[in-house]
């Protein structure tokens, strides 16, 4: 006798959230229950599984409203402790990112592009409960006769903070080496010469966009866990690439789908927000994110049941072929390896790290699944789902 396959709905998930019953797993949790119970099992027992994600996502910003003085002003140009802010939008509305450095950083001033103050740490310090200097300056006009602001103010003095990052949550990166001659700073870290090092950026099985590779679940209007608080996919995010090369198991072996995402700033926790100074490289912003992925069918318990050692990615070299524009591999590398420390390139054993803390990504993946399970948090159907690479849309 065959036996009927399995298919939830987000509305019959949501109403074992409400009721205590739902089985809600992280996705390290869930690659046992695939391995064990495969994925038609898998998806009987289980309802939700949550990710994880904590790295630097420079893509990543603070849409603020700073409040009227008398007499009014339309800010033109902007300043949050010395960092500009974008002014053209309306009047005391701004919009700073998280790259953006200080114009007086004292490292600079020591090591020419070295800085150690930017956007990012100006959202964790408002998050800090910190006072800052804003400035703003003005041309003048009839309704809007001022031409000068100057004040303290904090998070609560801000009628107005939304997260906004365009780009967050990047499905799979580059791991990075240096083949060249010379030590080379990036955003991937400093790179030692000859390949004696070698940097990644992502949480591997816990990395929410590896555990949906279609966007199957993942759309306009996902709830999900942002900052410490809760947020929402917004739509794809700059960069968002459907088309990069996939595995047998569907999952890009390259820099694939991104996501734009927004949230509440004053509902979020600076343990989630963290400003960011790369040697080299600039300022940025380590934002906490976690999706949670409703099990809907045996297809997507199978997803959320890849593990390190099912997910690769490329080997890139950051000291000539990267700046150059070179589409280049120096072989594929699985995350089991890359978490392992070490790896083989050209023959070489080469030391690995991460500039995404997995520690943390657990952290987040636990908080989300204790969330789900007490009935705090429920998911949403995404009005539409991002562009996959495989239905193309009018």
């Amino acid at each position: 006798m065959s036996v009927k396959k399995i298919e939830k709905t987000y509305e019959e998930i949501n109403a074992k959230i409400k009721a205590g019953e739902a089985v809600v797993v992280t996705a390290e949790e869930m690659v046992d229950i695939v391995q064990k119970d495969g994925p038609e099992g898998a998806a009987r027992k289980v309802d939700v599984v949550t990710t994880g994600t904590f790295a630097p996502m420079c893509s990543s910003g603070m849409f603020f409203n700073f409040g009227q003085m008398v007499p009014t002003i339309k800010a033109s140009k902007i300043w949050f402790n010395k960092v500009p802010a974008y002014g053209g939008l309306a009047a005391v509305d701004s919009y700073i990112g998280a790259t953006e450095p200080a114009e007086d950083d004292p490292l600079n001033k020591i090591y020419p592009g070295a800085f150690s103050y930017g956007g990012g740490h100006v959202i964790e310090d408002l998050l800090k409960g910190k006072k800052l200097l804003l400035e703003a300056k003005a041309y003048g006009t009839d309704c809007y006769a001022a031409k000068k602001m100057k004040k303290e103010i904090g998070l609560e003095d801000l009628p107005y903070a939304l997260l906004c990052n365009p780009r967050n949550g990047y499905q799979n990166y580059n791991c990075a080496i240096n083949l060249s001659d010379k030590p080379v700073n990036t955003y991937m870290g400093m790179l030692k010469p000859n390949g004696r090092n070698a940097n990644y950026c992502s949480a591997g099985e816990l990395s929410p966009l590896l555990n949906d590779p279609f966007y199957k679940t993942i759309g306009v209007g996902t709830r999900i866990f942002l900052g410490g608080g809760y947020g929402y996919v917004t739509w794809q995010g700059s960069q968002h690439n459907p088309y990069a090369p996939r595995g047998e198991n569907g999952v890009p072996v390259k820099p694939a789908g991104t996501i734009m995402v927004h949230g509440d700033l004053k509902q979020m926790s600076a343990k989630w927000l963290r400003g960011v100074a790369i040697r080299g490289y600039g300022c940025s912003l380590a934002v906490g994110l976690g999706i949670p992925i409703p099990v809907l069918n045996s297809e997507m318990a199978r997803y959320t049941g890849v593990s390190d050692a099912d997910l690769y990615t490329q080997v890139v070299d950051y000291g000539y072929d990267y700046t150059n524009g070179i589409a280049r591999s120096y072989g594929q590398v699985s995350y089991k390896d890359l978490k392992s420390g070490e790896i083989v390139v050209n023959g070489q054993q080469v030391k690995t790290a991460s500039l995404s803390s997995v520690v943390k990504a657990r952290e987040i993946a636990e908080i989300l699944k204790n969330n789900i399970k007490s009935g705090k948090f429920l998911l949403n159907r995404p009005a539409e789902t991002l562009p996959d690479g495989i239905n193309d849309r009018m």
